[in-house]
C-alpha cells in the first residue's frame, strides 16, 4: 500500500516518476467501467490514476518489516517480516507479493503469496510450517484477518487501480497539508468492504489516510500512512497503522529501507516456492 504542511516538494511529478510513467506507458490501461461517466467519478479516478502510477517502473522491492499489534489494553507483541514485490506487467493484472515471517517461534516460516487481479477473484496462498502445508485462501475468506492482526487478506491486494468505481468527495486540510478526499467502491465480488475512503496529498500524490466500511456501511478501520521517504522519485511510507473501530485493537507495520530492481522475476512468485522457503 501509499501529515504540519508538508516539507516535501512542488505538486509535479518528480523527473524519475515523469520518466517511469513514460517508460511505462504500456502499462497505462483506462478501464471506462472504472473511470464511470459522472464528473465526479471521473475526476475521483483520474486522482486516483496519478496517484497509482507515480512511482510506476519500480521493477520489484525488497524490504525487511516489523508488526506490532496491540490489544484494547495496550498490550503488544512484535513479530519480523520480509515483505518483496514483483511490479505488475501492466494494469490488466495485478502485482505479486510475498510474506515471510521470521519470528517469533510460532509464527516463523508462515508465508502469504498474493497474485492480485482486477476483478477475478485475486490468487492468495498461506504457508504454514507447523501443518508443511499450503492453504488456498478461497474468495470467500478474503476479509479474514491476517495471522490476528488487523490487516485481511483482502488488504493485500486492493492498491489495483482497476479494482474500483470511485467519487471524488473535495478538497481538505489533513496534517497541515492539503489533500483530495477520495471514495472507491469495490468492483471485484465478495469484499468484506462496501466502500472505501482515501485522503491523497496535492505533494507526492500519496495516500495519508485510508477509511474501511463493512458490509453493513459502518466504519469498521482507519489505516494512516506516515515516515514517508524518496527513493529517487519512488515515495513508500514507512508506517502504517490500522485501527478496528469496532474492537479497539491496532496493528502497525513499521517498514526498514527498501531495495528496488532486484533481479525478481514471476519465478519467485510461483505457489511451489512456499514449501522451499528457509
Amino acid at each position: 500500500m501509499r501529515l504540519h504542511k508538508s516539507p516535501f516538494r512542488a505538486k509535479t511529478l518528480t523527473f524519475a516518476a515523469m520518466t517511469a510513467l513514460i517508460s511505462a506507458g504500456s502499462a497505462l490501461a483506462d478501464d471506462p467501467a472504472a473511470r464511470g461517466e459522472t464528473p465526479e467519478s471521473q475526476k475521483g479516478y483520474d486522482l486516483s490514476a496519478r496517484s497509482d502510477r507515480s512511482d510506476a517502473g519500480y521493477g520489484d522491492s525488497k524490504v525487511d518489516a516489523r508488526m506490532v499489534l496491540r490489544n484494547q489494553a495496550g498490550q503488544e507483541s512484535i513479530r519480523n517480516f520480509s515483505f518483496t514485490t514483483l511490479e505488475r506487467e501492466d494494469e490488466t493484472v495485478g502485482d505479486k507479493s510475498l510474506i515471510v515471517f521470521q519470528s517469533p517461534r510460532d509464527v516463523e516460516g508462515t508465508a502469504l503469496l498474493s497474485h492480485a487481479k482486477i476483478l477475478d477473484p485475486d490468487d492468495q496462498w498461506l504457508f504454514l510450517p507447523a501443518l508443511k502445508r499450503v492453504k488456498r485462501i478461497s474468495s470467500s475468506n478474503k476479509s479474514g484477518a491476517f495471522v490476528g492482526s488487523e490487516f485481511a487478506f483482502e488488504d493485500f491486494t486492493i492498491t489495483e487501480l482497476n479494482k474500483f468505481t470511485y467519487a471524488y468527495v473535495g478538497e481538505e486540510e489533513y496534517g497541515g497539508m492539503t489533500v483530495d478526499v477520495i471514495e472507491r467502491f469495490p468492483r471485484y465480488e465478495k469484499s468484506g468492504y462496501t466502500k472505501q475512503k482515501t485522503w491523497v496529498d496535492q505533494d507526492i500524490f500519496q495516500p495519508r489516510k485510508l477509511e474501511f466500511y463493512d458490509r453493513k456501511g459502518e466504519l469498521l478501520k482507519t489505516l494512516t500512512l506516515s515516515d514517508y521517504r524518496d527513493y529517487n522519485g519512488i515515495w513508500r511510507a514507512h508506517t502504517l497503522s490500522m485501527v478496528n473501530a469496532q474492537n479497539g485493537k491496532r496493528t502497525d507495520l513499521v517498514y526498514d529501507t527498501y531495495t528496488f530492481k532486484n533481479g525478481l522475476d514471476s519465478g519467485d512468485f510461483q505457489q511451489g516456492i512456499l514449501t522451499r522457503l528457509r
